[in-house]
């Protein structure tokens, strides 16, 4: 049966065409290769497996081919996957391409009108006319409205990057009126401009990626050699004010550690820094509950970039209108929700002391963070996850 991947359930049978977004040969315990693969529409991705004849099989296609798909549908560890029975290469030729790649809910020549409404909202001239210059030309806007935010974290959907950068935009006018002071135009030419060098970091035509050039130099590289190159066509810019842009451009990221060259130093630096963080992570998150509508738990599986589980306030069974669960669910559920840094190692008892001296308290164990050091979680005050973003 033809299924798109958002119809797929349990024990269904599929016959359907997909495009290939990952391929890796692994090894079982009994030392036979096995295929595993991620497959992708424009509903979504499942996981597949092809077990038996792996090297030949595999012989057959790359990454980013369509492949006709026969299989099986199973539910394992919450998540859907397929068990290939038979697989086939598809000419390109014969597949429309829009139908593989997700792209934003939202309608994009609406959220283009809003574009063009922020635009001429402004009051300082010249930060108008640097964004007539980026917006007004028509090749650099069928990318920006075009492309994704991010290649895995966030808005990782065509129209991504243009709906993120308006939701940045829309979270600056909602706090401006909150604190005296702030230079809202400069924040919203920010907010637009902050991620503008992933329209040639990324690439989008099949499975989204990296350009060589974003590997090499990366989008914040980009975005300010992109500003200063429309500044050099705007005669009289003023030379502070193009500072201060690329400033935002080089310190969004809020760390060194997280590929900022900068830390912000300006009071719109730093609220670019955490509106751009906040409204990415919430897309992140949102992106991974609903990524397992098949996973009845009340918690989504464990987030391996976000070092943590989710707790999902709506069940599947309410969101269909059932009854709320019981708190029921076997003991081991426990221990499943708990982080990795939060399950200690079974230990050896220490001996008792003798009984005129009094017993020593136990050594404290450091905690360490994701990436393997004694450091904790000192960058908690900023940027918490930013470290997520690519």
């Amino acid at each position: 049966m033809k299924k798109t991947v958002a119809e797929i359930k349990d024990r269904d049978v599929i016959e359907a065409v997909f495009l290939v977004k990952e391929k890796i040969v692994a090894m079982a315990k009994n030392g036979k290769p096995y295929l595993t693969l991620k497959l992708m529409d424009k509903t979504g991705e499942v996981d597949a497996k092809v077990w038996d004849n792996a090297d030949q099989v595999g012989a057959l296609f790359d990454r980013n081919d369509f492949l006709a798909v026969k299989g099986k549908a199973s539910v394992y560890l919450g998540k859907m996957q397929l068990i290939v029975s038979e697989l086939k290469r598809v000419p390109e030729e014969s597949v429309a391409l829009a139908d593989f790649l997700p792209e934003t809910d939202s309608d994009i020549s609406a959220m283009v009108g809003e574009l063009h409404a922020l635009v001429a909202s402004l009051t300082d001239p010249d930060l108008a006319r640097l964004l007539r210059c980026f917006f007004e030309d028509p090749e650099l806007m069928a990318q920006y409205r075009t492309a994704p935010a991010a290649k895995g974290m966030h808005h990782v959907y065509l129209g991504g990057l243009l709906e993120h950068s308006l939701a940045v935009a829309k979270l600056v006018d909602a706090m401006v009126p909150l604190y005296q002071g702030l230079n809202r135009d400069l924040l919203v030419t920010g907010a637009l401009l902050h991620d503008i060098g992933k329209v040639r970091e990324m690439t989008y035509l099949r499975c989204f990626d990296y350009s060589d050039e974003g590997k090499l130099l990366g989008h914040i590289t980009i975005g300010v050699e992109m500003l200063q190159e429309r500044i050099a066509l705007l005669p009289g810019f003023p030379v502070e004010l193009a500072m201060l842009l690329k400033h935002m451009i080089l310190s969004h990221h809020g760390q060194y550690e997280y590929g900022s060259p900068k830390r912000p130093k300006t009071l719109e630096a730093t609220i670019l820094n955490y509106l751009d963080d906040l409204d990415s992570k919430i897309n992140g998150i949102r992106t991974h509950i609903r990524k397992e509508p098949d996973n009845p738990s009340r918690w989504t599986s464990y987030h391996r970039l976000y070092d943590r589980y989710f707790f999902k306030e709506k069940p599947l069974s309410e969101q269909a209108g059932g009854e709320r669960p019981t708190d029921s669910a076997p003991l081991e559920s426990y221990a499943e929700c708990l982080e990795p840094s939060e399950l200690l190692p079974e230990t050896v008892p220490a001996p008792a002391p003798p009984a005129n001296e009094p017993a020593r308290p136990a050594p404290e164990r450091p905690r360490q963070d994701q990436r393997g050091g004694d450091q904790g979680r000192k960058a908690f005050s900023n940027n918490p996850f930013a470290v997520l973003k690519k």
